[in-house]
């Protein structure tokens, strides 16, 4: 018997009856000859890993825009707390811990340099809009590519809690329920953690009445939270908070948008990442044959030329996108 069936059956023995089990996948868009080793949601992680989208991740802004400091959180490092907070979650739940991992790593493989600044503006210039975690299925389905194959072929299960990690969307797993709510208690902490120590907040300005429900430490409010869903979600078709603490964690994250994603000196910075991206949009629309020729036409997918410019620059790291501006526009002395 393969070393993947066995995992399959101790998945189905021990997982809980809400689990996604991996044997019973939807399946992926095309066929491919299963990993003796590997379960396919443990097979979608790795290509995930292994994908030049989740390196760059590394250089990609998450609140603060080119920081100076060593210890600021990026995309790539709140990702991993993502997925951390998502598989102590799913363990305890007795779901499938590789299904949320793989989730949790691809979940922002479409984010923008300079963070959601970045987002914010390519939706107003694409004619259709702009949306981080739509841009992550396309990184999955189309951009990156897969032992000489267009994509990625990632199961169902990963691509629906993939799209449907932010906003209103429903996800069809609990474990994408877990994904969506991890990410949510990783980046609520981990800005207010990287908001004091950049001095744009201090600890005493946060809710007191949060402090008192959720802890007076950055490790304490993670505890709670998951604490919390834990024990409100156990033996359930749903993941959520009760109501005392999800009021808490959502009083907590409007301070953080008043104080911090909105209206602090940390977005002081922002219109010049708004001038660069808008600057890079107009050059390319104006200048088609200019961009790399990867990008200029499409052979698996039909694109427009403003899909075909998003791409390249969503897949951008910040200082990518600084250099290439600089290449662009800003003049260059003669050399003897």
């Amino acid at each position: 018997m393969e070393i993947r069936h066995k995992t399959e059956i101790l998945e189905k023995e021990n997982l809980s009856p809400y689990a996604s089990i991996s044997m019973n996948s939807k399946g992926r868009t095309f066929d491919e000859e299963k990993c003796s080793i590997r379960t396919d949601f443990q097979r979608d992680r790795d290509r995930i890993i292994h994908s030049k989208a989740f390196r760059r991740l590394k250089h990609k802004t998450q609140v603060f825009l080119a920081p100076e400091g060593d210890h600021f959180r990026t995309r790539l490092t709140h990702t991993l707390e993502v997925a951390q907070i998502g598989r102590t979650l799913a363990r305890a739940l007795r779901l499938n811990e590789d299904l949320v991992e793989a989730i949790a790593l691809g979940h922002d493989l479409g984010h923008t340099p300079f963070g959601h600044t970045g987002e914010r503006v390519l939706n107003s210039l694409h004619p259709n809009g702009f949306r981080h975690n739509q841009q992550s299925i396309r990184v999955v389905d189309f951009l990156e590519h897969s032992n000489n194959r267009v994509g990625l072929n990632l199961t169902y299960e990963v691509r629906d809690g993939i799209i449907n990690h932010s906003g209103d969307n429903s996800c069809s797993t609990l474990e994408g329920q877990i994904v969506k709510i991890s990410d949510r208690i990783a980046y609520i902490n981990h800005d207010i953690d990287d908001a004091i120590r950049a001095g744009i907040i201090k600890e005493k300005d946060l809710p007191k009445d949060c402090l008192e429900v959720l802890g007076k430490s950055h490790g304490a409010r993670i505890n709670t939270m998951i604490l919390d869903i834990i024990y409100n979600s156990l033996d359930k078709d749903t993941i959520s908070m009760t109501r005392d603490i999800g009021e808490m964690t959502n009083k907590l994250r409007q301070f953080m948008f008043e104080n911090v994603y909105e209206n602090s000196k940390a977005k002081e910075e922002d219109y010049k990442a708004e001038y660069i991206i808008s600057e890079l949009y107009n050059y390319y629309l104006k200048n088609e044959d200019k961009l790399p020729i990867e990008y200029q036409s499409y052979s698996f997918i039909d694109s427009s030329k403003e899909d075909r410019i998003c791409d390249y620059i969503a897949g951008m790291t910040d200082r990518y996108a600084l250099n290439l501006f600089s290449n662009l526009f800003v003049p260059k002395g003669w050399e003897s």
